[in-house]
């Protein structure tokens, strides 16, 4: 095999046991002089098995692919999870697809992989199955933080629940998402909060109530304070949840552009108000503990 040092798993947030099996692969790249590549699924296995699951992803996968051009993989696969490979053995999936479409000499996967039907393969067969086939295997111990075993599930978990700094601490930086600012109702320019308004998609929905945040504008280094709801409004109707983000001391037309929100402390559960007044009231005194939480930290790397 002339193919890359593969490293293969499901990688949504890229925290840092991700990064660990990435790192295994980068190690083998460099001992067989070869390419760095990822291999990944989409859609999500979990999306497949369970279709009407509420949004769970972590990342959308332009975001994936960006952060893993930033960590220098060459090569990324996207296997298409579907029926027929849900049905394939484990030995099926190595021929099929590790030997067959990606032709990886190498392949590093995590302690706690599990693949083909009814996951009946693990990272212990992986092994045995690919010094048969030809591929090397390596098997990535647990990565911990705060005596826990990192994973996207905890990490899921810790964005409902509006844990900021637990999802943070498992993710190694912020947690952001990145969306296309659309069309809203246009009542928080008339309050004097012009709000940025974006639909989460496929993403995992945090906490509803008021967030500390980062922006940065698609195409720029800077990034500016701010701070964002998501919700559904209940003092000015009930609709489906929404982030709207305000960034401080900026004015502008953000329709149709990309907007990077990093997610820095809950500060908030989303409240009903009695009227306006009292609301507008309120999102100053947000905007001042925003301002108040974010001199303390510091943004993103651009």
């Amino acid at each position: 095999m002339t193919g890359a040092a593969i490293a293969l798993g499901n990688f949504d947030g890229l925290h840092a046991g991700h990064r660990a099996v990435i790192e295994s692969a980068r190690e083998s790249a460099k001992r067989l002089g070869a390419p760095l590549g990822v291999a990944t699924f989409e859609p999500a296995p979990r999306r497949h098995f369970q279709p009407d699951a509420p949004p769970f992803r972590l990342m959308t996968p332009a975001q994936r692919g960006l952060a893993l051009d930033q960590l220098g993989v060459e090569e990324l696969h996207l296997l298409r999870f579907d029926a027929a490979m849900a049905a394939m053995t484990d030995r099926e999936f190595c021929e099929r697809v590790i030997v067959g479409e990606v032709g990886a000499r190498s392949v590093s996967v995590g302690f706690d992989f599990r693949f083909g039907k009814g996951r009946m393969g693990d990272a212990d067969s992986l092994q045995r199955i690919g010094a048969e086939l030809g591929f090397d295997v390596n098997i990535v111990a647990e990565v911990q933080a705060g005596g826990e075993k990192v994973s996207s599930s905890r990490i899921r978990t810790a964005i409902e629940q509006g844990d900021m700094e637990e999802v943070a601490r498992g993710l190694g930086g912020l947690w952001t998402f990145d969306g296309v600012v659309e069309h809203g109702e246009k009542r928080g320019r008339t309050l004097g909060f012009p709000t940025a308004n974006m639909q989460l998609g496929e993403i995992v929905h945090p906490a509803h109530g008021v967030y500390a945040v980062w922006a940065r504008i698609d195409g720029e280094e800077t990034w500016r304070p701010g701070v964002a709801n998501f919700g559904r409004t209940p003092t000015t109707g009930l609709r489906d949840a929404l982030l709207e983000t305000v960034i401080f001391d900026w004015s502008g037309d953000l329709y149709g552009k990309r907007l990077h929100t990093a997610f820095v402390k809950f500060l908030r559960p989303e409240l009903k108000f009695s009227g306006l007044d009292e609301l507008v009231k309120q999102m100053h005194g947000d905007a001042a503990e925003a301002r108040r939480v974010l001199a303390a930290t510091q943004p993103p790397a651009a």
